[in-house]
């Protein structure tokens, strides 16, 4: 006998339950399907699902039953109509935002982006003949002011990486809807336990899941969430754009989303111990974490934010030596790219990002030598405390 369908209120309990209807096996943990195509019984049962929008067997680049579980419970998390995956974040990124514009449209983003999609927004998207107009995410009035009659979509990332700046959502929302315009918001540092843009009547959020969302540095992903309208605009352009996923990726997800509000909760707590350390400690001059009172967005962290992130960036004094001395010196934290997982990563912006960002864009967003970012993994506090303290003596 099937169970009465029972209302989920909790975010780590829709985390775990949201997609299990989907599975039809007995088995607590589902199956992968590994497969590239399904068949069909008859002609005419092919000829429909071949022209089906999101078939979960079709062929697994439109869609997948792995993928449709992963898709159910982050649509479930962020408050969205519809979801999707993708073989990457840049994948979900290039989707996104390439799938809502024309030649001769315009884009309002922000000046800090994440790397990738900076490249994409400076460097391919004018190639098209589409322009993009870059403003400082804490000015409202530079967005407002940026508005014009071509103008289709603002794309704006908060917390941004690796400055941990914020961006009014409630605001661009508001200026949205006055120009009719399409909203879409990077939630990677965030997370859905954290933040919910669609709450707030953002019209679509994506998310590196390679992060949080996978957790635990094995998979590489990326996820759309948004109204159904939208989504299948974007389902549509990803089919040619081939950002697929493959259905093991698609099960490493949901593992990992498995657990995501336990491990966010963690994530949170152990940033804030650190960022609060780096505050008061005489070789830091400046730590960038939207938890700490000295942030200068702090209330506009509190009016949208649930929790902080497991983000922070620190600028040492010394520059680049001191910066490389700390990562060097760690023996817990690993100097690695990527973020979001289990383990306590560090790196060097400036030097990672120097293919994607000139000395004068590092420069102009503020990624200077003696910065350091710090993805805060899912220690022991008092041991990412003590690793941090030596590291620094």
């Amino acid at each position: 006998m099937a169970k009465e369908k029972f209302d989920l209120e909790g975010m780590q309990t829709k985390a775990v339950y949201a997609a299990k209807e989907l599975n039809r096996t007995t088995a607590i943990s589902p199956p992968i399907w590994q497969t590239t195509t399904f068949g069909a019984e008859t002609a005419e049962e092919f000829a429909e699902i071949a022209v089906a929008t999101k078939p979960q067997e079709f062929y697994t680049r439109y869609g997948n039953p792995n993928h449709a579980m992963v898709e159910q419970t982050l649509a479930e998390l962020e408050g969205g109509e519809l979801a999707l995956v993708f073989g990457s974040g840049m994948g979900a990124i290039f989707s996104a935002i390439a799938s809502q514009l024309n030649s001769g449209d315009h884009v309002i983003a922000q000046r800090n982006h994440y790397a990738g999609a900076t490249t994409l927004l400076k460097d391919i998207l004018p190639r098209w003949g589409i322009e993009v107009s870059f403003v400082d995410q804490t000015n409202n009035a530079e967005f407002a002011a940026a508005v014009q009659p071509n103008t289709k979509l603002i794309y704006v990332e908060t917390p941004v990486n690796p400055l941990m700046q914020l961006t009014d959502l409630r605001f661009i929302v508001e200026l949205a809807k006055a120009h009719n315009l399409t909203t879409i918001c990077d939630n990677t540092f965030a997370t859905p336990i954290n933040q919910r843009p669609l709450e707030l009547g953002i019209d679509a959020v994506i998310h590196s899941a390679t992060k949080y969302i996978g957790g635990h540095h094995d998979v590489t992903a990326g996820t759309m969430v948004g109204n159904k309208d939208l989504l299948e605009r974007v389902w549509r352009f990803a089919l040619v754009a081939g950002a697929a996923l493959s259905p093991f990726d698609a099960w490493l997800l949901l593992r990992g989303l498995r657990t995501l509000g336990l491990r966010v909760e963690r994530h949170n707590q152990n940033a804030l111990a650190l960022a609060k350390f780096f505050e008061t400690h005489q070789k830091v001059a400046r730590v960038y974490y939207p938890g700490l009172e000295s942030h200068p967005q702090f209330e506009l962290a509190n009016s949208q934010m649930t929790g902080f992130t497991g983000m922070l960036s620190v600028e040492l004094r010394g520059g680049y030596s001191a910066a490389d001395k700390l990562m060097s010196s760690l023996k817990l934290g690993v100097r690695a790219a990527s973020l979001g997982g289990f383990e306590t990563l560090v790196v060097h912006p400036a030097s990672m990002w120097s293919l994607q960002l000139s000395a004068e864009q590092r420069a102009a967003t503020g990624i200077n030598d003696g910065l350091v970012r710090i993805s805060v993994g899912l220690e022991d506090e008092t041991d990412l405390l003590r690793d941090f303290d030596q590291a620094l003596a």
